[in-house]
């Protein structure tokens, strides 16, 4: 999910009419913007709801302005610290609402619209007030789908929402993006609009087709240091809580989240998210040393769980990378549990056995499991 600044000026510069305004940083912001006031200020973090928790303000005055930032600087929403805001000109209209987003699992593209915006979407939904079509995953059809919902809008805003839609729909697919989020969406008598607060969100999967996208990523990995650590290390490592007791080294999305939930249900908590990719190790332990070291930073940790289910990964090949890793990572004092099953399981535990039992290793999930939460407890598996 983009930072809301950083999606308005790339729609911009895709033809899309937006408030003007300018990010700052904080708490260095001091001088006021050239934009004559009143303004809107808006808390850069990369959820929703921001609205709600205090992160968007109305400013009249200079002097206000100061208090606002100075304010906004110390939140944080929903877990993430306000460090930057993007202060921008208020604009006026009927707040409606437009989103498109991706259904992955039926490969369609589902379209909401509403002739009320603003923070009580959720009422309109209540209410029967946001519309809802599911279409062809395809520019044209969703173009059609849309026109259809407006029909059931207002005769006074229907016409807008299908010219925005037209302008956003094109966005979405060239972005190739999985939630385009416009609420509210301004619309003034004569038919003109304004995407008042966008919500982007692209798939990262595409990162090699958007220069743009990794262009902005580079400039400013402190603002997406998951993108940035892909990008750089070409796997997925997500620091999910700061305070986690276990840290996970896993290949695979779904293994990695099934790890995360079962921990949870067991009341323990994951220091990360890890999908190493085993299948680009190609020989070379120097992945699984990053994570180990980025793992051994985590002040809490207190127990490191190994989930590879092997298919045609060589578990005989693993264990001598993990061997090796976990010698070049001797900051990493607690102890590691590895869930290891499929090809070459039986050379895998010959070589720990030559190693001289470096980790434990167990088949089981539950065991294993039982065995990484066990220094935690202090119960005996």
């Amino acid at each position: 999910m983009l930072l809301e600044h950083d999606a308005k000026e790339l729609l911009a510069a895709s033809g899309i009419p937006i408030p003007s305004g300018l990010m700052v940083t904080l708490p260095d912001a001091a001088s006021a913007p050239t934009l004559p006031p009143p303004w809107i200020v808006k808390a850069q973090v990369p959820v929703g709801g921001r609205g709600k928790s205090g992160g968007i303000r109305r400013v009249a005055a200079p002097d206000e302005l100061r208090r606002v930032l100075s304010e906004l600087s110390l939140m944080s929403i929903k877990g993430h610290r306000v460090r930057s805001c993007r202060i921008e000109e208020a604009v006026t209209g009927r707040e409606c609402y437009l989103s498109f987003s991706l259904d992955a699992a039926r490969g369609r593209l589902n379209i909401l619209a509403s002739a009320e915006g603003g923070v009580d979407i959720e009422s309109s939904a209540d209410s029967g007030a946001l519309l809802s079509a599911s279409a062809l995953f395809a520019p044209q059809a969703a173009l059609e789908a849309t026109s259809e919902l407006s029909a059931k809008l207002p005769a006074s805003i229907g016409a807008t929402i299908v010219t925005a839609a037209q302008a956003l729909i094109d966005s979405f697919f060239e972005f190739e993006a999985t939630l385009l989020e416009i609420n509210p969406l301004f619309v003034r008598d004569g038919g003109s609009w304004t995407a008042g607060d966008v919500k982007l969100v692209i798939d990262d999967n595409a990162l090699m087709r958007q220069p743009r996208f990794v262009a902005l990523v580079h400039r400013r990995a402190e603002d997406y240091p998951e993108i940035a650590l892909k990008l750089d290390h070409g796997f997925d490592f997500i620091e999910l809580d700061p305070s986690g007791e276990i840290g996970l080294v896993t290949t695979g999305a779904g293994l990695s989240m099934q790890l995360v939930d079962e921990l949870q249900s067991r009341g323990h908590r994951a220091f990360n998210f890890c999908d190493l990719r085993t299948g680009q190790l190609r020989g070379d332990p120097t992945r699984l040393i990053q994570v180990f070291r980025w793992i051994a930073s985590g002040r809490s940790v207190r127990s490191v769980l190994i989930n590879f289910f092997a298919g045609i990964t060589d578990l005989g090949e693993i264990a001598h990378l993990l061997v090796a890793a976990l010698k070049a990572v001797p900051e990493l004092r607690v102890p590691v549990t590895a869930r290891l099953i499929g090809n070459g399981y039986d050379e895998a535990i010959a070589v720990f056995a030559a190693a001289g039992q470096p980790l434990r290793v167990e088949p089981d999930l539950d065991k294993a499991i039982a065995l990484a939460v066990a220094p935690l407890t202090g119960t005996r598996p």
